[in-house]
């Protein structure tokens, strides 16, 4: 994040209310390039460029602005010349996105568009799911599920799960060297309407 903006503590629930944010993570490829450097560690717009099939330019416009909204940071001491390198900058590991009501009614265009882009990973993942299962059932975990629920309840549920996440999980930083980057996903939606 910028220096003059106040780092939220690491496990407590930071809202992506604004909208600049929000649109910066509301591209594909902004995306897929925090998802590698989130797997893979550091790399160049080279390098980023050669794996997405995209220019050098192209991605070190996606870069900056990645940077410029405090998702990534320049390493200076891998940087030389024109050759910058980039890894994914200290950000809360709870990040929520706000719900329309919390965002003027200019914005929530924006998040119409982060969700989309998300649902469109989402069902890729779960395209790939059958053959990573058939792989090796122990790294590809599903449950399906149906329970009955007041709001108040469905958002305890929540934030328990949350929790429970972050607590079962490591940053690339203090990972144990078995320890592998999995892809969870959550959501819930009402089973009694169409």
């Amino acid at each position: 994040m910028k220096d003059e903006e106040p780092r939220p503590e690491a496990d407590e629930p930071f809202i992506l209310d604004d909208p600049g944010r929000l649109k910066a993570l509301a591209h594909p490829m902004r995306r897929r390039m925090l998802t590698h450097l989130n797997i893979h560690g550091p790399a160049t717009s080279t390098t980023l460029g050669e794996l997405l099939g995209a220019k050098t330019g192209t991605t070190s416009y996606h870069l900056r602005q990645l940077e410029k909204y405090g998702f990534i940071e320049e390493i200076p001491e891998r940087s030389s010349g024109r050759e910058r390198w980039w890894r994914r900058a200290p950000t809360p590991r709870d990040m929520r996105v706000p719900t329309p009501d919390q965002l003027p009614p200019e914005d929530r265009a924006v998040l119409a568009e982060f969700h989309r882009i998300g649902f469109e990973e989402d069902r890729a993942l779960m395209e790939r799911f059958p053959a990573a299962y058939r792989a090796d059932p122990d790294w590809a975990k599903g449950s399906r599920g149906l329970a009955r629920m007041t709001k108040e309840e469905l958002n305890a549920f929540y934030d328990e799960y949350v929790a429970l996440l972050l607590r079962h999980s490591h940053t690339a930083e203090d990972a144990p060297p078995d320890a592998r980057p999995v892809y969870v996903r959550f959501f819930t939606l009402p089973a009694d309407e169409s």
